[in-house]
């Protein structure tokens, strides 16, 4: 992928969102970005909130740096949103916002409150299609489900956190393709809800360098896009 002019746009759940108060993984990728790229980016999306969770709502502008430009804000992410959600907003999104790379975190919210893992798998497939057909040179990358404090102690739970991934890592095989390559990032190593998030689920400082990582190594070593990921950015 060209790092010319890349516009590129955040896809996901509470995780991604953030809530007041949160810098976002987002800013942390901005931040890398910015260090690494070697050529201009937009960030663009049909939203710039984070969550409030005093109003239950995503309403707040309170970045722990205000210093977040507002125009790097952009995302296409919701608390309590997932797969299930975004698909029926994916393609006319693409084709205001022309996105030509997707950085999505989804799937935990799924399967915690909606789908089970293969009624998410053809979700995120349809996710796939529809925003091809806005654009049918888009890249994507993809970030599998970081299991939270409730799949450490629900047998069942992580056995449909682990079904998924596996969906989504034979879904990538299956539909990438020259024309629109699909990337499925790693998991954050040595991921523990216990250090790298607030709450069991939602990360703190520390987990958000590391799901930026995830993103920014994988399109590093697979498009050279970018630089490998430091933390000191």
């Amino acid at each position: 992928m060209d790092d010319v002019r890349v516009r590129l746009m955040f896809v996901g759940d509470s995780m991604t969102v953030g809530s007041a108060g949160d810098h976002t993984w987002r800013y942390r990728m901005w931040q890398h970005l910015c260090a690494t790229l070697g050529g201009p980016f937009t960030i663009v999306g049909p939203r710039h909130e984070l969550h409030d969770p005093w109003a239950d709502a995503p309403v707040s502008l309170d970045y722990a740096d205000p210093g977040f430009p507002r125009k790097a804000r952009h995302h296409l992410a919701g608390w309590g949103e997932g797969w299930c959600h975004m698909t029926p907003l994916i393609r006319e999104t693409v084709a205001r916002h022309r996105p030509d790379l997707l950085l999505v975190s989804l799937g935990l919210i799924d399967l915690g409150f909606y789908t089970d893992a293969a009624d998410t798998a053809e979700n995120l497939r349809l996710f796939i299609a529809e925003a091809r057909a806005a654009n049918p040179g888009i890249h994507m990358v993809l970030l599998p489900v970081i299991p939270n404090t409730r799949a450490l102690t629900d047998p069942l739970f992580l056995a449909e956190c682990d079904q998924l991934n596996e969906r989504m890592a034979k879904a990538v095989a299956d539909l990438d393709t020259d024309a629109s390559p699909l990337l499925l990032a790693s998991p954050p190593p040595y991921w523990d809800p216990d250090t790298h998030t607030y709450d069991g689920t939602h990360p703190n400082a520390l987990g958000e360098h590391l799901l930026a990582a995830a993103f920014a190594d994988a399109m590093h070593q697979a498009w050279d896009l970018g630089g490998e990921y430091s933390p000191g950015v």
